[in-house]
């Protein structure tokens, strides 16, 4: 559990003026007894809180002296210094408060004396003229009405000049607001102002008496003056959309507040607002004080906005309880709702929906309160049948799907706000939840919610209201099965949330219900049936995404509200647990008891953790958990070790155990969400330690001094100390050892964070505070330099958590000493900064700040220091250190940087090869990230440096920026071989070098026709010059320069530069004046920048340039909208102005990119829009989406498509910014027109960027999708909800659909008239009308069919398929049966003679569309159903001949055929009591007479040149197979009625035919070999083992062949393998040679597909006598190099599948044989593949590989080994259990003594050359720019050879075996002493350090030198040296030679 740490409370201190003070000093005592000196005390003091106490005594000082009847002067002068306090505090300062309750206690003889103080005191504030001071002064009113009696005295006898100060203060405010226009800032503070000064008018009318009924007789009264100016100034307001809303909103209040003060009589107040809210005030009649000052309200043209809000104020500010408002009140009540409901569909903007859905909200709680004494009159307008209620609820069903989460909060409150409201009109009967649940408007509300998708939020919602309302009885009676459906959702993690709290509002429902009905216990079974059963199967079969979410929020809140559901739970999953432990697919019931399990410890339903492990679960168990398959398993065993709800609960050795056991085997998980889940629970158990340990340590204090007899109790804290000492200190040691040469990625992640973690933990102890464990402790200098070496990792999250760590432990621990090995580092950091790898310059970057942070700068640097060190002063020590330090290194970088970039100025193609200038960026950037800039010391050097860093930036973009701007930067210099491209390269080295010049680039040069060049002449001016530039590289070596070294050095160098210049304007202090001695930029720099920005963003060709300016530009953005720097503020929007009329000014010599979507244009114009302030009216974004969608609809001007084209593209941008949020949704419509009216133009550039703005409009209306088949379902929108949020699209769709089907029929010439069809069916077909929509809305759908019907007859064949799918949305599901009849009567007859194909494809396929989705409903075996697809099938049969020979055209028989299918899969049941449907209607033999007359049968005519051929064959062939399974059905299994046989169809000539066959029987036999489906074969499949044979030699088809071989393979082989001889003339021998061979040669699919049926024909010949056993014995040896050749890693997965495969089907044949088959060679050699499979990066062939394992442990013979035989195990372990078993295995053959050399060589890992190795590496250097260091996500070379070396050794020491003689490991010895003497060496010839400079040769060295090592000491061991005590170094010490870091000193640096 998470205790939230209190936020602590700024307490000001209370000061007075100098005259108070000096009038206290005076008043005090000398004994400091009265209370002046008790106020001269309290002011004296600088900390408020401690004045607090002396407040607190003032009234009891007081009550003092007025026992003594003492009110002397000097009392009255301290009260009157007390209210100068009072008001001079502000009004959030909690001694205000405190002052303000003490002086509410203030003896009656001081009141009128403190009354008249504060009174005379507030008097002088009102008096006070400075606008700025205002604020303050209505803070102060506020705060007078707040419980302060003194305060709301003072205010009532100063009314009349509380009134007038506020009017007076509003109206200045106001004026000042228009002055400052443009300047947000200011603004914002002054519209703050303003909102707080209505508000405080609104609390003054509503608590002082004498204006809550003001009388209008009093109208010359000041008073009532103020009161009508106060009216018209918030009238003002409430029309003013300039204002914010908040200002808006309260105005509204406060009209209706003030009218209802101040009209007469009060019983007219409803009529006149009524008047006023339906604009038809008459003015005649209406007060002359009302029309003066509400003047603009009683017009007719009120805004929007002003209505609303005067809604609001009307429901907030009048009295609606107890029917206190009358008749007229109930009129005005009504009136208001209609008005909500007008401005419904006409308000646009995000910001008032919400308003609005907030005031209909309070509209409903208004009607509860009115109605429970209310007229009956109107109840009946309020009853959930009356027309206000639908339309509510037709509210509620549009808006509940709503992006806004706070809008679909609102649905939720009106729709419970409804059913309270038909509650309250019902009869008084009618109010238990048994009637009302009968009643017709909650019943049939009820249904038609449970018939909605369960994709819809708002179902979800609602039904939880109607739970509340008649129980969950009364729902689970009409959907018995709702539990297990919602359950089934629980897999989309956007409805989980609804899903979770209906279920908890349910059950929690039931349980109450079920409790109040049972008369014993008996209840909790129905209970467990109804909610936890569907839970249980959900947690051992449903998906992932279902179990997590399911745990994570369906579990905690069952058990909560059932505790002892758990023992229930745990019960039957541990029954199911010992049948079934899951897979890598599934957790089984495994998981689910460990997910039951963690879930209730983690909410305290377990008693304690040991109770846990001795009663519920075992420590088998929970071992198999930790290293179970599925990563989930293993996540949620961990967390219930972990997780517990007691932070202070101990741990226990087991958990220790556990844990330790944990880590060994699951670092290196590739899922980052694991790691991350790893890295969490451990971190919680270290807080547990942490904690718990500080109680035992006071237990041990306690126990020491209260129970020294108790001898148990004594010593038990300090055992528990011991083993968390320990326990934490053999975590560490693991850790490190994690960190060894060439662990993978996730390896090195996972340890680095936890060993973070536990460092953060057990901080340094300060002072008393006892800490059981201190990382620094177990870190020596080996580990230090492991810290460092993973600096070089390429993974950048390795880099920053290595540092971290470093930066964590204390700096007394990492000391350097050695001035040249510092001097190494420093040096390796500045090569690094220039390597033309990208990820070097962040080592270096990380190496820099870890110097500098550490003060380990070299002696070098060190001459400038000391000069420093007097200008750092004496402020922070370490702050001023690591400030030197940066500044010092930043000198060298920008030093070195700028001779780069001057060298860069005279050859870019030099820069690129040899010191590429990002990487010195880079560094300078991450340097002053780290620095603390707004408290610099050495400022003026730090100016001196900035100014630097601007000029050299600029000079760096300037070399780039050609290449960068260049129209095609990715092709500047060719690659390609040919002569043309040489030329042509040549010609760009000749403008670019010889003038040492990037003028080439500064305009473009156009060739003319006649310009040419002579390549000879031009050799013979450049020669020498390859297709790739020569160019001397660092060590003078050559280089060869390709075009992408060239691109990365410029958009790597815009980029930094632009990180940079970002980086300085967000960091650095601005000097507010030029003069100014604070701040590092000046304005005119900070102008500079965005110039330098402006330019290269809009003028940038190349994508990773100004991508990533754009972000250096957001940064600067930021800082200038929150500048107060006027000038400064305004750049955004000056220039944003300056780009749109560039934009809409098209001048060709605009540099401008209308190409590569805008380059970065829109990025400019997004930076600029999306760093406005959101709070604020955003008139930015307003104007240019005004002015970008006026550019970006149609013109007749074909000269100006460049600006439509860039609209486009910046609006794409805009829309697809989530930063600009709703803000964006009111120009959505308008987007959308846009672009399918762009779609229609000619110009191709157009067309593109419509259809990126539309595909963007898309995802940002529908949102993301994220799987294929969500069309239907989350990525829809009802009707009514998409055209309520966007009205102006509905007739536009409407008239532009219209507009293209009137087209259709049109001549071929008019074909391509309407591209828009395709945007516009795309819409549309996202759209449904949903049950739930009312009879109120004009926006029908229905208007739409005709239309989208008439587009099916479209001549486009893609528009005719979109026009059926945009169909299916829009026709109700019980209106598609008659919807499909009147579809299929519109077909045209066999005796017509004139009709269009086009037109009967488009209708068929939208009877396909509809009848599919009519099939695949929910009430598929309703008998109502049934009959409707008969009437259907009927209409069908009418027009079978368009599915016969007399239709010509293939493409409409396709269609045909395949609804024809589609009724037949649908009516192939039959009903109760009657024959199948089909048989019935005798369509079955229809469908024969079509198959048996089809050229099936009767051969083809055709080739596939005819259109549709490929398409009907599919179609009929699909047919013809369902049939054939029909008819054999039917006949009992007999062939002789079927229309066409298998083998008809497997011979035709078409491949379509033979694959879709091939593949109909491949799925029935591998249901039949797997078990799954029939049990067994039909008899129509029986013998067909021969035709498979003689297919297999005749099939020429690769995919058929495939097929062919697979089927074989689920075969028996007893079945066919005999026939080979008679079909194919081939023995069972050579067919096993022509398997192999396919398997040897052809490519991955067939060869796996081979290889598998190869190894099952093996395994038959294994299985059978020795006869048939012999003469396969000589291919096994052929058989093994076929799998060993398939395991190679350049393989393709699938081959390396079956592999796996292969194994596991042979393990207990080959690979755990008691008495081996193959020799020892093969059989190593197939285990060898076993565990090079358990280390491929691809999970999948781990998993396979893991499988064989699992295998091989559960055979009679290793079962023993292990402990973990039949369970399901990860790979990690799976290869330390592979290892295991083989030494088993090995000892049982009695062959370890022949088996050692090949162990022995695995180990050293014979077969790599060393030398070449290394060789080979200095050869290749740096020629590959994206060349990486040999990275790995999974296999680590060194955990294979600490498990191999481990269980060698564990077998040499516990087994008898003979000793080998000498010769036999001769070569082993030999070649491992070679090594361990070359390998110093080779270390030697490394440069130093080269850990970094040179990451890869060292880590390979240092890998073979672990390997090296381990063969020498297992080699030792078997010569018999260890016992002569021959010293070998372990494999876990570092080598001498490797210590490049190695710190000199102690061993441990501590």
């Amino acid at each position: 559990m998470v205790v939230k740490k209190k936020k602590e409370i700024l307490v000001t201190a209370l000061t007075v003026c100098h005259q108070d003070l000096e009038t206290l000093r005076t008043l005090a005592d000398v004994e400091r007894e009265n209370l002046a000196s008790l106020l001269l005390h309290c002011v004296q003091l600088t900390d408020g809180v401690s004045q607090i106490r002396y407040v607190k005594q003032i009234v009891p000082l007081l009550e003092k002296a007025d026992k003594n009847g003492m009110c002397d002067p000097a009392i009255r002068s301290c009260l009157d210094i007390l209210a100068g306090i009072y008001l001079s505090l502000s009004i959030k300062n909690p001694l205000k408060k405190v002052l303000a309750s003490s002086l509410n206690c203030l003896p009656e003889f001081f009141l009128s004396e403190a009354i008249q103080s504060f009174t005379s005191r507030l008097q002088k504030e009102l008096n006070t003229n400075d606008l700025y001071s205002y604020r303050k002064v209505i803070d102060n009113i506020s705060s007078c009405m707040e419980n302060f009696k003194l305060g709301i005295t003072s205010v009532n006898n100063l009314l009349e000049n509380v009134l007038y100060f506020l009017q007076k203060s509003l109206i200045e405010i106001t004026e000042e607001n228009r002055k400052f226009a443009g300047n947000h800032i200011v603004q914002t503070q002054l519209m703050n102002d303003l909102l707080v000064g209505i508000r405080v008018s609104v609390m003054l009318v509503q608590k002082v008496q004498g204006l809550q009924r003001i009388n209008s007789n009093i109208s010359s009264s000041p008073t009532w003056q103020s009161m009508c100016e106060l009216l018209s100034i918030f009238t003002k307001f409430l029309n003013d959309d300039d204002l914010l809303r908040t200002i808006q909103s309260t105005s509204g209040l406060a009209v209706i507040l003030f009218i209802k003060a101040m009209f007469h009589p009060p019983e007219k107040i409803p009529d006149l607002i009524s008047s006023l809210l339906l604009c038809s005030v008459d003015c005649t009649s209406a007060p002359e004080w009302f029309v003066h000052s509400c003047r603009s309200l009683c017009c007719a043209d009120v805004s929007e906005s002003a209505l609303l809000f005067l809604c609001q104020g009307t429901l907030t500010m009048l009295d609606w309880q107890d029917g206190r408002m009358g008749p007229s009140g109930e009129a005005l009540l009504v009136n208001t709702v209609h008005v909500l409901f007008t401005l419904s569909s006409q308000i646009k903007e995000s910001t008032l929906e919400m308003f609005l859905s907030r005031i209909l909200a309070s509209w409903t709680s208004s009607a509860i309160h009115a109605l429970e004494s209310s007229s009956p009159s109107l109840k009946d307008s309020l009853n959930g049948n009356s027309s206000i209620a639908r339309r509510l609820l037709e509210y509620v069903y549009t808006h509940w799907e709503h992006p806004l989460d706070a809008l679909r909060h609102q649905t939720k409150i009106i729709f419970r706000n409804i059913l309270q409201m038909h509650q309250l009109t019902v009869a008084e009967s009618k109010l238990e939840k048994s009637d009302l649940a009968a009643d017709h408007f909650i019943f049939e509300l009820t249904e038609s919610l449970l018939q909605l998708e369960w994709h819809i939020k708002g179902k979800y919602i609602c039904l939880g209201c109607l739970v509340d309302c008649i129980g969950t009885e009364h729902i689970l009676a009409l959907a018995k099965t709702i539990p297990s459906q919602i359950l089934e959702v629980m897999g989309d993690q956007s409805l989980v949330p609804y899903a979770s709290d209906l279920l908890e509002a349910m059950f929690k429902n039931h349980k109450t219900h079920l409790k109040s009905q049972a008369v014993d216990g008996t209840w909790i079974d129905q209970w467990h049936e109804t909610w936890v059963s569907p839970l249980l199967h959900i947690l051992c079969e449903g998906s992932l995404d279902q179990k997590s979410y399911v745990i994570d929020y369906y579990l905690p809140k069952l058990l909560n509200c059932n505790p002892e559901s758990l023992s229930y739970m745990v019960k039957i999953l541990q029954t199911s647990a010992d049948a079934k432990n899951g897979s890598s697919h599934s957790r089984g019931a495994l998981g689910a008891l460990m997910a039951c399990l963690r879930t209730a410890r983690a909410h305290g339903h377990l008693q304690s953790a040991t109770d846990a492990w001795r009663n519920l679960v075992s420590s088998a168990k929970i071992k198999q958990g930790l290293i179970h398959q599925h990563c989930q398993v293993r996540i949620d065993t961990l967390g219930l070790l972990c997780e517990s709800n007691r932070s202070t609960e101990i741990v226990s050795i087991e958990e220790m155990q556990w844990i330790q056991f944990f880590i060994t085997y699951n670092l290196n998980s590739q899922s980052p969400g694991v790691r991350q889940q790893i890295c969490s629970l451990l971190k919680k158990l270290f807080c547990r330690i942490q904690e718990s340990s500080q109680v035992l340590y006071k237990l041990e204090q306690n126990k020491s001094k209260h129970e020294p007899e108790n001898e148990l109790t004594k010593h038990h804290p300090s055992v528990s100390l011991h083993q968390y000492k320990n326990f934490m200190s053999s975590i560490c040691n693991s850790l490190f050892e994690a960190l060894f040469p060439g662990s993978s990625y996730p390896t090195r992640f996972s340890a680095l964070t936890i060993l973070g973690s536990i460092a953060e933990v057990f901080p340094v102890p300060e002072g008393q505070v006892q800490t059981v464990y201190q990382l620094s402790h177990d870190i020596d200098v080996g580990r230090f330099q492991t810290l460092m070496e993973c600096f070089t990792s390429t993974f950048e999250p390795v880099k920053l958590l290595a540092f971290d760590l470093l930066m964590k432990l204390p700096k007394t621990l990492i000391q350097f000493q050695d001035s040249e090995k510092l001097q190494g580092l420093f040096q390796a950091a500045l090569a690094l900064s220039t390597s033309t790898k990208p990820y070097d310059c962040v080592t270096a970057s990380y190496l820099l700040n870890f110097l500098i942070g550490q003060n380990a700068l070299p002696p070098s640097l060190s001459a400038y220091l000391k000069a420093q060190q007097a200008a750092c002063g004496n402020g922070d020590k370490s702050a001023a250190v690591v400030e030197r330090n940066t500044l010092m290194v930043i000198k060298c970088l920008l030093e070195n940087l700028e001779e780069e970039v001057c060298q860069a100025e005279k050859s870019l193609l030099q820069a690129a090869a040899s010191f590429p200038m990002y990487g010195r960026v880079h560094c300078i950037t991450r340097a002053l990230q780290k620095l603390p800039l707004n408290s610099l010391q050495l400022v003026s050097e730090w100016r001196l440096v900035v100014q630097k860093l601007l000029l050299m930036s600029y000079r760096l973009s300037a070399v780039v920026a050609p290449i960068i701007q260049s129209s095609s930067p990715e092709g500047l210099v060719p690659m390609d071989t040919d002569s043309e491209s040489a030329s042509r390269l040549q010609m760009i080295l000749n403008e670019i070098q010889p003038r040492d010049t990037n003028d080439y680039f500064n305009q473009a040069k156009i060739l003319k026709e006649h310009d040419s060049f002579d390549v000879e002449e031009l050799n013979a001016n450049v020669p020498n010059i390859d297709t790739s530039a020569e160019i001397k590289g660092k060590d003078g070596k050559t280089c060869d320069v390709t075009a992408q070294m060239v691109l990365v050095c410029c958009w790597r160098s815009m980029k930094e530069v632009s990180l940079l210049l970002g980086t300085l304007c967000q960091l650095l202090p601005m000097q507010s004046t030029p003069e100014s001695p604070d701040g590092l930029l000046t304005v005119e720099q900070v102008k500079e920048v965005g110039e330098h920005f402006k330019q290269h963003l809009l003028q940038s060709r190349h994508r990773g340039a100004f991508e990533l300016a754009y972000t250096g530009f957001v940064k600067l953005t930021e800082i200038l909208n929150r500048c107060p720097n006027v000038s400064l503020q305004k750049l955004p929007e000056q220039w944003l102005w300056n780009v749109l009329e560039e934009i809409k000014c098209s001048d060709p010599s605009s540099k401008l990119c209308a190409t590569r979507r805008s380059a970065g244009i829109p990025f400019y114009i997004q930076a600029l829009l999306a760093s406005e302030p959101k709070k604020g009216k955003m008139d930015l974004l307003k104007t240019t989406m005004k002015e970008l969608i006026s550019l970006a609809g149609p013109t007749d001007d074909s000269q100006s498509t460049v600006p439509q084209v860039h609209a486009l593209n910046i609006l794409r941008a805009l829309f697809r910014d989530t930063r600009l949020g709703e803000s964006i949704i009111p120009y959505v419509a308008d987007g959308a027109k846009a672009a399918i009216l762009g779609f229609t133009s000619p110009v191709w550039a157009v067309r593109n960027s419509s259809t990126l703005l539309f595909s963007t409009l898309i995802t940002r209306i529908f949102g993301v999708k994220r799987g294929k088949d969500e069309l239907f379902k989350k990525n829809t929108m009802t009707g009514s909800e998409f055209f309520s949020r966007f009205p102006e699209l509905y007739p536009f769709l409407l008239k532009q659909l219209e507009a293209v089907s009137n087209t259709v029929d049109s001549d071929i010439g008019e074909l391509n008239r309407q591209p828009s069809m395709f945007l516009l069916l795309l819409v549309l077909g996202r759209l449904y009308p949903s049950p739930m929509d009312g009879t109120y809305s004009a926006l029908s759908m229905a208007p739409f069919i005709p239309f989208i019907m008439r587009c099916g007859n479209s001549p486009v064949y893609r528009s005719r398929e979109m026009a059926a799918r945009a169909l299916v949305p829009f026709v109700m599901r019980d209106e598609v049966p008659a919807t499909i009849r009147t579809l299929l009567d519109k077909l045209p007859n066999c005796t017509d003679q004139c009709f269009r194909q086009n037109h009967i494809h488009g209708t068929l396929l939208q009877v396909f569309h509809l009848l599919q989705a009519f099939s695949d409903s929910k009430h598929r075996m309703n008998a109502h159903f049934q009959q409707e697809l008969a009437d259907v099938a009927v209409c069908t049969t009418a027009k079978l001949w368009l599915a016969k020979r007399q239709n010509p055209c293939l493409v409409t028989r396709a269609v045909y055929i395949d609804i024809l299918f589609l009724l037949t899969r649908c009516l192939d049941k039959p009903t109760k009591g009657s024959q199948p449907v089909l048989e019935h209607l005798g369509l079955w033999k229809e469908i024969g007479n079509i198959i048996s007359r089809s050229e099936l049968i009767t051969g083809f005519p055709y080739t596939f040149t005819v259109p549709g051929l490929p398409q009907y064959l599919q179609s009929l062939t699909k047919l013809a197979i369902a049939a054939v399974w029909t008819v054999a059905v039917q006949a009992g299994g007999q062939t002789r009625d079927v229309p066409i046989s298998f083998s008809q169809l497997l011979e035709s000539s078409f491949p379509d035919v033979r694959l879709l066959t091939l593949e109909a029987l491949l799925e029935r036999f591998s249901a039949a070999a797997s078990g799954l489906g029939e049990k067994e074969l039909p008899p129509l499949l029986w013998n067909m083992g021969g035709m498979f044979l003689m297919l297999a030699m005749k099939e020429n088809h690769p995919e058929c062949f495939c097929k062919i071989l697979k089927i074989l393979h689920c075969m028996d082989p007893n079945e066919w393998l005999h026939q080979t001889e008679h079909c194919i003339h081939l023995t069972p021998k050579e067919f096993l040679n022509w398997t192999m061979d396919i398997a040897s040669n052809e490519r991955s699919e067939i060869q796996s597909a081979a290889l598998r049926l190869a190894s099952k024909v093996i395994v038959h010949h294994m299985r059978t006598s020795e006869e048939t056993r012999d003469p396969v014995a000589p291919k096994l040896k052929q058989w093994v190099q076929l799998v060993v050749s398939s395991c190679r890693d350049h393989l393709p997965t699938e081959s390396r599948l079956a592999a796996a495969e292969v194994l596991t089907s042979t393990t207990p044949f080959f690979l755990t044989n008691p008495h081996p088959v193959l020799g020892l060679q093969d059989t190593l050699a197939l285990w060898r593949c076993v565990l090079t499979l358990l280390q491929s990066e691809e999970q999948a062939i781990r998993d396979a590989a893991t499988e064989t394992v699992t295998k091989a442990m559960s055979q009679e013979n290793t079962c023993q080994s292990t402990e973990f035989a039949f369970c399901q195990v990860d790979a990690s372990i799976a290869l330390d259990l592979a290892l295991v078993v083989l030494c088993d295995l090995l000892q049982q053959w009695n062959q370890l003594a022949p088996a050692l050399p090949v162990l022995l060589g695995w180990l050293l890992g014979e077969g790599d050359d060393l030398v070449v190795c290394v060789e080979n590496e200095h050869q290749v250097e740096e020629d590959y720019l994206f060349e990486k260091a040999e990275i790995n996500f999974w296999a680590e070379t060194l955990i294979f050879v600490k498990y191999l070396s481990k269980n060698l050794s564990h077998l040499l020491s516990k087994s008898s075996w003979r000793a080998l003689s000498p010769e036999r490991l001769c070569h082993l010895r030999r070649t491992a002493s070679e090594q361990r003497h070359r390998l110093p060496q080779l270390f030697r010839e490394l440069p130093p350090p080269a850990a970094f400079l040179k990451t890869v040769e060292f880590t390979r060295l240092r890998v073979q030198e672990e390997r090296t090592l381990a063969c020498l000491r297992l080699l030792a061991f078997l010569e018999g040296k260890e016992g002569e005590g021959t010293l070998v170094p372990s494999a876990a010490d570092p080598p001498a030679e490797a210590n490049q870091l190695t710190l000199p000193g102690t061993e441990v640096a501590c």
